[in-house]
């Protein structure tokens, strides 16, 4: 079986804007793909979409109407085959403070709903185009899902609940939506990044030996992973046709300290 052929498709990235997600649509398009980048920034996204001949789709993930529309702008480049869910954010704050306040739930619930109930509200939105395209292959294959979640989904750290939650629980669902969506010939797999160089860090001499102190912690090697090398793990769980509800670590090796 060879690997899977994504000439002529289309792909959905979310958070395809920056980091991990403009990497990963940079490859879909090199592999032949028609990319939507589904992000909030307007300029980087409409930039990004114009230099790899994809489009550009301003997306809430956790508005059903913006995940139907950034389906029906894939669709319209050709068979949905890929959503790739890399949008996300992070919220620090400790379970009470300093004062012994409790964390402000609605913020606990913000980061809830925009990393994990937002990837389930695009990839369902997403397989459910999927699932009314024509098999690719003798297995009866229609396309694959890949999420991001975070090493923090196993090795949290201080002031990381609401984050590490939201991971885990979209490290937790790969396996029953892989379930779910074998009827269809659907695969889903979720990639679990470590330290990764992204815009996060800043610019300037500061923030480069900010991250070289970083990147000391991690196994090997010692330093912060590239986006181009998460990507490289994504297109695996992508056009690897026998890899699936899988959840793989892209770390280096490292196991966060509480701090």
């Amino acid at each position: 079986m060879p690997r899977v052929n994504l000439e002529g498709s289309s792909s959905i990235v979310t958070g395809g804007a920056s980091g991990i997600g403009e990497a990963t649509a940079r490859q879909l398009a090199e592999a032949g793909s028609k990319v939507v980048i589904a992000d909030l920034n307007e300029e980087r996204g409409s930039q990004i979409a114009k230099e790899i001949g994809g489009v550009f789709a301003k997306c809430d993930v956790t508005k059903t109407e913006d995940a139907d529309a950034a389906v029906a702008t894939a669709c319209e480049l050709g068979p949905l085959r890929v959503c790739v869910n890399s949008a996300g954010l992070g919220l620090p704050a400790r379970t009470i403070d300093r004062n012994n306040e409790p964390m402000d739930i609605k913020g606990f619930d913000f980061v809830i709903q925009v990393n994990l109930v937002g990837t389930f509200n695009v990839l369902s939105r997403a397989a459910a185009a999927m699932a009314k395209t024509d098999v690719m292959d003798t297995d009866g294959s229609r396309g694959v899902i890949v999420n991001l979640a975070s090493c923090a989904a196993f090795d949290g750290q201080i002031g990381q609940a609401s984050y590490s939650a939201s991971k885990a629980g979209v490290a937790g669902m790969t396996l029953p939506i892989a379930r779910d969506l074998s009827a269809v010939g659907i695969r889903v797999n979720t990639v679990a990044p470590g330290l990764i160089d992204t815009p996060i860090y800043g610019e300037g001499e500061h923030a480069e030996a900010f991250k070289a102190h970083l990147g000391q912690s991690v196994l090997f090697p010692k330093r912060l992973g590239r986006g181009e090398e998460l990507a490289f793990t994504v297109m695996e769980c992508i056009t690897n046709p026998y890899l699936n509800a899988e959840v793989i670590r892209m770390d280096g090796g490292i196991r966060m300290p509480p701090k």
